[in-house]
């Protein structure tokens, strides 16, 4: 397996005058650019005493200088620490005392929202804004930092050229990132990844998905999450690719204005995005009666089937080669129109604690309703006494599976078997190709009073699916199954509906495809939408 610091090394000598990182509409590094503020921080991380193996927290909003942080830290062979920027700062404060970072990468309204007396290990703090030096513990690192031009100019008398390039590729077993999962304050689960965690997903995208450097990408995801980070990020670049970051919170306006104008080849999201674009932009061409019709007519059907996907893949700049969704499940109606669309699309199954990709499929081999086949550096296995037919715990090993939880021993131990396999708390099957179903979190799991098991993913997706529902949650209350509900209210005022009435009709929608035993009972509107994670999965738990 190649290790991608030799394919980021390769696509920065290969691409020198090629654009690499960008903000969309905004600073551009070239990869010589890039490889340049490299090798700068590196003189810089030198000069103060930085030490391999030591951590280098970057908690930033999204943009090109977040990449440029990260692959200088990274390349380093210190220990990169990516915190979300939308942490509260006494998170923040407490992470990167956790991770003992002696630097920290931050932006400027960030840095002035901590605390530094509550991050005694942090010797120097920079501004992932412009490289200047917010903090230094000592006279000797603002020196350093007030003589970089001088120092790099000293060690590269000559000019920094694509021949000085060359990354270590020695440490393919050792850590290279501590990615917290959430910013909890009490036991920080921080993931320790290696190098080869991050060689073996970008050798796999590479592999099935290779990227070119004519080819570009729009970075929505947060680069604090592995999601992000790997897939709009790391492997991107590593093909010659370029990255444009739009920085904030993306419109649905601004988005499409960035597709339309990129043209990116790619695009990774998450299954809300495409959900909340099929239902204001698809669902009420399709479902008009007329077209009802025409879309039942064999080969008229097929007409207007080719005519919605070339649309839909317009709206992204008409480059489209994938659409890869990952971080919940696709809403099952959904997925019916994509493939009757044969819109390029697939869904993937990944955690942090895998770097993240455990499983993926090409979308024209992909199975309607899973979440594709393990990847090569992965063996997983259903554990029940039928993986074809009992639902158990999906487990994985593999090379690009977490040594374990930072400093957190107890989490450690817990999240492996005795034969070394890491349990997901995911509950699937598997079918006889390979294809992995998850049926839901282990946690989330409902046991009947007559010890039915129900998974409340299953009803959501056919709540999510009924007109002006947004978004559900199903809970257990006093052995009685309640649907937590965040409607389209605007909707269902201009649609003259009663309400209190639409939810007796919702109920009874719901529970005809539902066993006895998965009826709901109960309906709540829920006032605001429900809260998410990083990845737009709802905080589950803040719902029971």
């Amino acid at each position: 397996m190649k290790h991608y610091f030799t394919r980021l090394e390769e696509a920065v000598k290969t691409n020198w005058e090629r654009p690499a990182l960008g903000n969309y509409r905004g600073e551009l590094f070239t990869f010589g650019e890039l490889a340049t503020q490299i090798a700068k921080f590196h003189v810089f991380f030198e000069a103060i005493g930085l030490k391999k193996g030591e951590k280098v927290a970057l908690c930033a909003k999204n943009s090109a200088r977040w990449g440029v942080t990260f692959f200088a830290a990274n390349t380093y062979e210190a220990v990169v620490v990516p915190i979300l920027a939308d942490f509260h700062p006494d998170s923040v404060n407490t992470l990167v005392d956790h991770s003992e970072s002696t630097i920290l990468l931050t932006d400027s309204d960030i840095w002035a929202k901590l605390d530094i007396a509550k991050m005694p290990t942090v010797k120097a703090v920079v501004s992932s804004s412009d490289f200047s030096l917010l903090y230094a513990a000592t006279p000797e690192i603002q020196a350093a930092n007030d003589n970089i031009d001088a120092l790099f100019a000293e060690k590269y008398p000559n000019g920094f050229t694509a021949a000085d390039v060359a990354y270590p590729t020695d440490n393919d077993k050792e850590l290279a990132i501590i990615n917290y999962t959430s910013g909890t304050t009490s036991a920080p689960k921080g993931v320790m990844l290696r190098y080869e965690c991050i060689s073996a997903n970008v050798t796999f995208g590479q592999k099935r998905l290779p990227s070119y450097p004519e080819d570009k990408i729009v970075s929505m995801l947060p680069m604090a999450h592995m999601y992000g980070m790997m897939f709009e990020l790391i492997y991107p670049l590593c093909g010659g690719s370029s990255i444009y970051y739009l920085g904030k919170t993306p419109t649905p306006a601004l988005l499409l204005g960035a597709m339309k104008e990129v043209k990116p080849y790619l695009v990774i999201t998450v299954p809300l995005v495409m959900e909340k674009i099929f239902k204001s932009k698809v669902a009420p061409i399709v479902n008009k009666p007329v077209m009802k019709v025409l879309c039942a007519i064999p080969g008229v059907n097929q007409l207007i089937f080719k005519k919605v996907r070339t649309t839909l893949l317009n709206a992204f700049g008409g480059n489209i080669r994938e659409i890869v969704m990952g971080g919940a499940a696709l809403n099952p109606d959904v997925e019916k129109w994509f493939m009757k669309f044969k819109l390029p699309f697939t869904v993937g199954y990944g955690m942090t604690e895998a770097a993240p990709l455990m499983a993926y499929e090409d979308w024209w081999e992909f199975a309607s309703k899973s979440c594709g086949k393990p990847i090569d550096t992965v063996e997983v296995r259903i554990d029940s006494e039928d993986p074809y037919t009992k639902v158990g715990e999906i487990q994985a090993r593999g090379m690009n599976i977490m040594s374990g939880y930072y400093k957190n021993e107890e989490a450690t131990k817990a999240a492996f078997t005795e034969d070394g396999w890491m349990r997901t708390g995911d509950l699937g099957l598997l079918d006889k190709k390979g294809n992995i179903f998850i049926k839901g979190r282990s946690k989330n799991m409902i046991l009947s009073a007559n010890g039915q098991n129900i998974y409340p993913e299953e009803i959501e997706a056919v709540l999510n699916n009924q007109p002006y529902v947004i978004e559900s949650v199903v809970v257990d209350r006093g052995a009685k199954l309640v649907a937590l509900v965040y409607m389209d209210k605007d909707a269902l005022k201009e649609a003259q509906i009663d309400l209190e009435m639409y939810k007796t009709t919702l109920i009874a929608e719901v529970n005809k495809s539902m066993p006895a035993y998965s009826k709901i009972g109960l309906i709540e509107v829920m006032a605001e939408p429900f809260e998410k994670t990083p990845k737009m999965s709802i905080k589950r738990f803040m719902y029971k």
